[in-house]
């Protein structure tokens, strides 16, 4: 499914209603295009989990299912519910094979809506069952590292909104790691580097900022936004051309939590009938740089 404006055009897959193509208006590509020899997704929605569980098993009421990173929502084909030149809602609602490894009743509803510069999207969990629905929800946005605007790799920079002061978690075997390190956006700028991402993610689980940019002072880039999500992925893999901004409700289970699915720390528990939203934005700027109330430089 496509979508266009007259500044930017995207493109959404219907197997796990991942946007695959983000363009600016004179086409230049914007979102990594999957090549599997660095990481083959591009934009994957994380449902119902964000990172991994132990032993990559969701475990409830006596019962261990086997629940893979991420969640299952990426390997699923969602239907097309509506659709036209600047919006598309995808829908996935629960079945036999997603309660043999989530084992309860749900629907999935995203809506991409794309408006001028900005691409909108809203994940909404529906509980379509009769006890509290435990999910998180993330986002997994990959955005090319360098930008096709001009500078190096090393010239692009990551401008909060604010600046970042609660320590930073890393994965450790996937889990979330108990120790934390000093946040690298303390000052609300910084470079991202190939040596950052030799341990993984960088894990912020207490983002103040409700807002990112990312491209080269002085050049167009990208702002991603994120009302309403606590937690924040930043991810690549040394000496790729990718970086992931990845707004998240939830998180990997901590290390040694070895507790049911539904005491895990980071879920949204959604009582029956109810619904909770999920929501990021990607813009194109013209000037990343502009506008923005932190100083460019890096700490």
């Amino acid at each position: 499914m496509k979508l266009t404006s007259p500044l930017m055009s995207a493109q959404i897959a219907p197997l796990g209603a991942e946007l695959v193509r983000l363009a600016d208006a004179e086409g230049r590509e914007l979102l990594w295009n999957g090549d599997p020899a660095f990481w083959s997704g591009r934009a994957p929605l994380l449902f119902p989990i964000v990172g991994r569980l132990p032993g990559d098993e969701l475990r409830h009421e006596g019962v261990a299912y086997p629940m893979a990173q991420h969640g299952l929502a990426r390997r699923r084909s969602f239907a097309l519910v509506e659709a036209d030149p600047g919006r598309a809602l995808f829908r996935l609602e629960a079945d036999e094979e997603t309660r043999r490894q989530y084992p309860f009743a749900f629907r999935l509803d995203v809506t991409y809506t794309l408006a001028e510069a900005t691409l909108s999207i809203e994940a909404k969990v529906i509980n379509t069952g009769v006890v509290p629905l435990p999910a998180s929800f993330g986002f997994h946005p990959a955005f090319r590292w360098p930008l096709p605007y001009g500078g190096t790799r090393a010239d692009h920079v990551l401008i909060f909104e604010k600046a970042e002061v609660a320590p930073i978690h890393r994965p450790v075997g996937g889990l979330l790691s108990r120790a934390t390190e000093p946040n690298p956006a303390i000052e609300a700028v910084f470079t991202p580097t190939d040596a950052m991402f030799e341990r993984d993610a960088l894990i912020f689980t207490q983002v103040r900022s409700r807002h990112v940019r990312f491209g080269v002072p002085g050049e167009p880039g990208l702002e991603v936004a994120f009302p309403g999500m606590p937690q924040l992925g930043i991810w690549s893999k040394p000496g790729a051309p990718f970086l992931c901004i990845e707004p998240w409700f939830g998180y990997a289970s901590p290390e040694g939590d070895e507790g049911p699915f539904i005491e895990k720390p980071g879920l949204a528990h959604i009582p029956p009938g109810a619904e909770q939203s999920f929501a990021m934005s990607v813009r194109w700027l013209p000037d990343v740089g502009r506008e923005s109330g932190a100083s460019l430089h890096s700490p």
